[in-house]
């Protein structure tokens, strides 16, 4: 902080009055808003109003000189990118335009209809962002031309490398392989795959124009002040192909454009570009932009396996089956026919998300379920309507035998028997699948109907307790024949709240129903107590 406050006073000749941080992007780069007084509207040059900067501190020295040295470029070329006010001597820090809040990510998130369009406002924010593409991309060839700048010193401080070439190509390949295929479990051949990425990269390095690629062309990575849109988060910019920008704007997951959407924008992109480069022929582009597309996606599926499938990041999780999705149109379109072992992964993959959409459909019933019965939804009444007693007595019974079944957890022990004659069942129900491990189980018991419907649906524990009732079956006629008086069984589980209680229930109703004794039922851990009288 203090390295932020001493390049603020080299700058404004004052203190800040206030540095707040600011959310972090993909990089470990620290961003914080610098608030000042009236002395900042005479800085330039500036293209906006100015009562507050921001402050960059990097972590990488050479990813800072490609963000200097590239919006150095961008301003002189009069692109609408921050202006860079102040940097630090060892270029660790730097101090540049604050282009405001609303990102062109969260405008659109703000102006999308109940059917997932776009109001007119949303539109000419895309539009008015689209059609300045290409003057980031052409900026090269303007500056070749009209100063004297050679191509390899506008490239010079691109980081980590300066052009996208077969080493990056094949390292975002194989960021999907082993980030995404491996770590979903999917089975395939591996060296004809290779063989397949080999080609793919060769069609996508066809092109070799000095085109700008701005990498991280994306909806968060663009800010609106007025209306207008400014550019930020450039520094992984490098040589590169035309088409993999659109692609990575226009096919962004979360973005979730139509295909007329994407098509309007589209044809802006080109009526903009050919503008700019006439020589450019646009019948060519559709082609081309699909394979990007293809790429792209493998591209975000390896970040989103990494992000997600590794890290446990819901928002990388929840944004694979729209990967997927984009994926199955480029299949559907003919993109992956060259490349067909890769074509055969890609189905696995819309198999395998089909699959877990089902899943997660169920899922989310499941989950109604459950909701519905916390909110005391008349369709979902608690287990038994049996009077519960406030107390348990063994003497109370209308027959020589009474029954007492308890549930409980074993890290509290065993029930003791205090009836004093000893002998009976503990059943250990710890082998069964166990409800408690699923969030919306956890308030739940086994007297509540979702935790029923769950275990029965599952059937472990209908296959345990049959076992269980002729065990107790024989005990219990066996003891009404030899006129004994008391009979105890319990059912321990982890925390006696789902599984041992679900057992319990059944086998004292069950026992009740069969043979009309007296039975005491304890659900020890939940402090409910049920008495069931004989028939005698």
């Amino acid at each position: 902080m203090e390295r932020i406050i001493q390049l603020y006073k080299s700058l404004t000749g004052t203190e800040p009055q206030n540095i707040v941080p600011l959310a972090g992007a993909g990089s470990n780069r620290r961003y914080f808003r610098v608030c000042g007084g009236e002395e900042l509207s005479t800085l330039a040059p500036c293209s906006l109003p100015l009562n507050s900067l921001i402050a960059v501190i990097g972590t990488n020295q050479e990813e800072n000189e490609a963000f200097i040295d590239l919006a150095k470029r961008f301003r002189e070329g009069g692109l609408p990118v921050p202006s860079l006010l102040a940097v630090s001597d060892d270029r660790m820090v730097y101090l540049q335009e604050d282009c405001g809040d609303v990102s062109l990510h969260a405008f659109m998130s703000q102006h999308r209809q109940a059917d997932g369009s776009f109001d007119a406002e949303a539109l000419a924010a895309l539009k008015a962002t689209i059609r300045e593409l290409p003057r980031f991309q052409l900026l090269p060839l303007t500056q070749l031309s009209t100063v004297n700048c050679q191509l390899s010193t506008f490239f010079s401080h691109c980081f980590p490398q300066q052009s996208m070439d077969r080493t990056s190509v094949m390292f975002d390949l194989n960021y999907f392989k082993y980030c995404f295929l491996k770590l979903k479990g999917v089975e395939f051949n591996e060296f004809r795959l290779q063989q397949d990425f080999e080609q793919l990269a060769d069609d996508l390095l066809v092109d070799d124009e000095p085109t700008f690629l701005y990498r991280d062309f994306q909806s968060r990575n663009i800010m609106l002040k007025d209306g207008k849109p400014y550019f930020i988060d450039f520094q992984g910019g490098r040589r590169g192909p035309i088409y993999y920008d659109v692609a990575s704007f226009l096919w962004q997951s979360s973005a979730k454009f139509s295909d007329e959407v994407r098509n309007l924008l589209i044809d802006e992109y080109l009526d903009a570009l050919t503008s700019h480069l006439s020589t450019f022929n646009s019948s060519l582009f559709l082609p081309r932009l699909h394979l990007f597309v293809l790429f792209r996606i493998l591209q975000v599926l390896g970040a989103y396996g990494y992000r997600g499938l590794w890290e446990k990041k819901t928002y990388f999780i929840d944004s694979i089956p729209l990967a997927i999705h984009n994926l199955q149109q480029e299949i559907a379109l003919g993109t992956c026919d060259p490349y067909p072992n890769l074509k055969e992964v890609a189905l696995s993959l819309i198999a395998l998300n089909s699959e877990e959409e089902k899943s997660r459909a169920e899922e989310a019933a499941k989950q109604a379920k459950v909701a519905a019965y916390l909110q005391n939804d008349k369709t979902y009444t608690p287990h038994g309507s049996l009077p519960i007693m406030g107390e348990m007595s063994v003497g109370q019974r209308g027959s020589s035998l009474s029954v007492s079944v308890f549930s409980f957890s074993f890290k509290k022990g065993i029930p003791a028997d205090e009836s004093g004659n000893g002998g009976g069942y503990v059943f250990d129900c710890r082998s069964t699948h166990n409800p408690g491990r699923y969030d919306e189980y956890k308030p739940l018991t086994g007297l509540d109907q979702p935790v029923i419907d769950f275990l029965e649906a599952d059937g472990e524990i209908l296959t345990f307790l049959d076992s269980v009732y002729k065990l107790v079956d024989f005990h219990v006629s066996r003891f009404i024949e030899r006129g004994f008086t008391h009979l105890q069984i319990s059912f321990g589980c982890t925390g006696g709240r789902h599984r041992s209680v679900y057992s319990a229930q059944h086998v004292a109703e069950h026992i009740h129903e069969k043979f009309g004794v007296e039975v005491h039922i304890c659900h020890r851990e939940q402090g409910i107590t049920q008495f069931i009288p004989s028939n005698s």
